[in-house]
């Protein structure tokens, strides 16, 4: 990481929940301008048929609890 990200990383922190918070939210938006217009209109597909198995019931559902437990395992 540059100098200069990691004097931002260290005048960031200083900063309250809510102004992280807003700041965070702003770095996510801005990566939105290089999202390619395929990989958005794969994701409204994938997330449409993902509907229509649950209202058909077709749908392999977990418990989130589950699934954190499960990644938290994983990742800790």
């Amino acid at each position: 990481m540059s100098e200069t990200a990691e004097k931002l990383k260290l005048q960031l922190s200083g900063l309250s929940a809510k102004e992280r918070a807003e700041i965070a939210y702003f770095l996510i938006n801005s990566l939105d301008e290089d999202i390619d217009d395929n990989l958005e209109t794969a994701w409204d597909t994938e997330l449409n048929q993902r509907l229509e198995d649950i209202k058909r019931k077709t749908a392999i559902c977990e418990l989130s609890s589950q699934v954190f437990s499960e990644l938290r395992d994983k990742y800790s």
